[in-house]
C-alpha cells in the first residue's frame, strides 16, 4: 500500500480522532480495551513499521445468470514483527485490487500478542516464543502452539509459521488438525492462537509471575 501520511489523513471516527490529536499514541491502548478499529490509517498511525505478506490466491467462479464469474481470492497478514499481526482476506476481479482488500482487512483484524520464554527447555527469560501453549479455532481447522527453547525456530507449516515471523515469535512448536489445504481456515486458526495468548496473560500476571513481554516492552 502507499506510504501513510498523517497530515492528510481526516479521520472519520472517534478513536482515528483521538489519535490526530494525540489522546492515544500506542495501538495497545485501543486493543486492550477492546475496541474496534474501523479505518486502516489507525494501524498505520500507530505501527509505521508495518510490513505485509500474502499467505495464498486462489480462483473462486460461481454462476450468475449472465454466466460464469471469477474473481481472485487472496489471504494476506500484516505485522510489524514485534507483537503485533493481522489477517484478512479481500476478494474481488483483479488481483491487485484482491491484495489492496486483504491488507486493509488485516489491519482492521490485528491482536497484540504475548510473547516470553515458556519452554522448560530454555528458561532464558527473553521474549523469542509463546508463554505457554495455545490453541486456535477456525472452521474444521486446529492450530496448538508450543514454546520451544531458544534457537529452535518455528517448526511449523508455510502458512503459521509466516503469521507467527510477522508476530516476532522467533521459536515455537506447532500442532495442527483439520482441513489444513484451505488457507483462509488455516491462517484465521493461527491467529485465533495468537489472541489467546494476550487474553489469558493478562489473567495469569495477576496470579503467579511469568515473563511475558507485550509489544513495545523491551526484551532482553
Amino acid at each position: 500500500m502507499e506510504k501513510f501520511n498523517i497530515d492528510l489523513w481526516q479521520p472519520r471516527t472517534s478513536v482515528g480522532r483521538a489519535i490526530k490529536e494525540g489522546q492515544i499514541t500506542k495501538i495497545s491502548q485501543i486493543l486492550r480495551q477492546g475496541k474496534p478499529i474501523k479505518e486502516p490509517e489507525i494501524v498505520d498511525a500507530l505501527v509505521p513499521n508495518l510490513e505485509e505478506d500474502i499467505l495464498g490466491v486462489s480462483l473462486v467462479q460461481r454462476m450468475h445468470k449472465s454466466g460464469r464469474r471469477v474473481k481472485f481470492r487472496v489471504v494476506g497478514v500484516v505485522g510489524n514483527r514485534d507483537g503485533i499481526v493481522g489477517v484478512g482476506i479481500g476478494s474481488t476481479r483483479e488481483i491487485s485490487s484482491s491484495v489492496r482488500k486483504a491488507m486493509t482487512a488485516a489491519r482492521l483484524n490485528i491482536t497484540e500478542v504475548a510473547r516470553g520464554c515458556g519452554s522448560w527447555e530454555c528458561g532464558c527469560g527473553r521474549h523469542h516464543s509463546v508463554p505457554f501453549e495455545v490453541i486456535g479455532r477456525s472452521g474444521s481447522v486446529s492450530v496448538t502452539i508450543k514454546p520451544a527453547p531458544r534457537g529452535l525456530g518455528v517448526a511449523a507449516a508455510e502458512v503459521p509459521k509466516s503469521i507467527l515471523h510477522m508476530a516476532g515469535i522467533k521459536d515455537a512448536w506447532t500442532r495442527s488438525e483439520g482441513q489444513t489445504r484451505t488457507t483462509i481456515n488455516f491462517a484465521l486458526a493461527t491467529l485465533d492462537a495468537l489472541k489467546q495468548t494476550s487474553r489469558i496473560s493478562l489473567r495469569e500476571q495477576s496470579k503467579k509471575h511469568i515473563v511475558i513481554g507485550m509489544p513495545g516492552e523491551e526484551s532482553g
